[in-house]
């Protein structure tokens, strides 16, 4: 097990010094997302998985071989739309003497925001961009199917003393997180409505945002902090990002221009583009906070379950 954690550290590790390599390189953006991402809410997912595990391996071993027919088929698909890329670092790629040019020379014009990064991934992109919000909010009714457990209220506040005990002796760890926790949503704010002139945006801000309030959960207790988010609420606040999002596009098409096309939304098409981008980043905020604190609760709720196993045990034994 010590292993374990000392793996997920070093990959913690690693994924902060790969951001201070895209630092360097200029990309700071990506390097935000891989500080966020790959530093801080994988991390703590993994730290949380490790604890549901088990010393022992189970010797029943499911073989869902249909399964891995159909992901070797789909990767040699993949794989096989590789041979048409062109080659990386050709010069006779149409990104290097079409597609980047035009971002660069007339996004400012055409959006009238500082960040390329946000005018491309908000406007330019914003329907792939809306897959991917679609992508994670999928991703997250799918972990809320698979581990999503039923509540013994009876056994809860057991749960609850046993995890309250824990937390109590680390009162320093508590007093600092009750100190930085504020600053840490506060920051997931200006990375949420800085990102059009700035590194940032909603993807980034949303898993900082989670950061916080997982923090809160694992040094508190899964039991307070659903005093204070409830997982409907949490469910709603997903579903409610994606619609916000796709809403923008509905919108520019009932105002007559294409779908994500946010100069209709207003009759000066900078301000309707300042407009659609800052709806649809806060949609990609409310989708990713959501969906990773989600995640992170039915992980907890599996080992709220286990917990309740084991005390079931020892009452049935005494």
């Amino acid at each position: 097990m010590n292993d374990l954690f000392a793996v997920v550290m070093l990959l913690g590790i690693y994924s902060l010094l790969s951001a201070s390599f895209f630092v360097a390189m200029d990309a700071v953006d990506v390097a935000f997302t891989e500080a966020a991402v790959g530093a801080g809410i994988s991390t703590l997912l993994m730290l949380v998985v490790i604890t549901m595990t088990g010393r022992k391996e189970n010797t029943k071993r499911h073989k869902p071989f249909l399964a891995l027919i159909v992901v070797i088929f789909t990767g040699g698909l993949l794989l096989y739309g590789t041979f048409d890329i062109p080659h990386f670092g050709s010069a006779d790629s149409p990104i290097h003497n079409h597609v980047t040019p035009r971002y660069i020379n007339d996004s400012i014009n055409e959006i009238g925001i500082p960040n390329i990064v946000t005018s491309v991934l908000a406007s330019y992109r914003a329907f792939d961009t809306f897959g991917e919000v679609v992508v994670i909010f999928t991703a997250g009714i799918g972990i809320m199917a698979l581990l999503s457990v039923a509540h013994h209220s009876e056994d809860n506040h057991k749960i609850a003393a046993v995890n309250d005990s824990m937390h109590e002796r680390y009162l320093v760890i508590r007093i600092v997180s009750k100190i930085l926790i504020p600053f840490i949503l506060l920051f997931a704010l200006y990375v949420q409505f800085h990102g059009d002139f700035g590194p940032g945006g909603g993807f980034q801000a949303g898993v900082i945002f989670a950061a916080g309030i997982i923090l809160y959960s694992m040094l508190f207790g899964l039991s307070i902090t659903r005093k204070v988010i409830s997982q409907p609420f949490i469910q709603i606040i997903s579903a409610v990002g994606v619609l916000l999002y796709g809403s923008v596009g509905l919108v520019s098409l009932l105002q007559g221009g294409n779908f994500f096309d946010y100069n209709v939304l207003l009759t000066d098409p900078v301000a309707g583009q300042h407009l659609g981008i800052l709806l649809i980043e806060l949609g990609v905020g409310c989708t990713v906070t959501s969906v990773m604190i989600m995640i992170f609760f039915n992980f907890a709720e599996r080992r709220e379950l286990q917990q309740h196993n084991n005390i079931h045990n020892k009452d049935l034994e005494s």
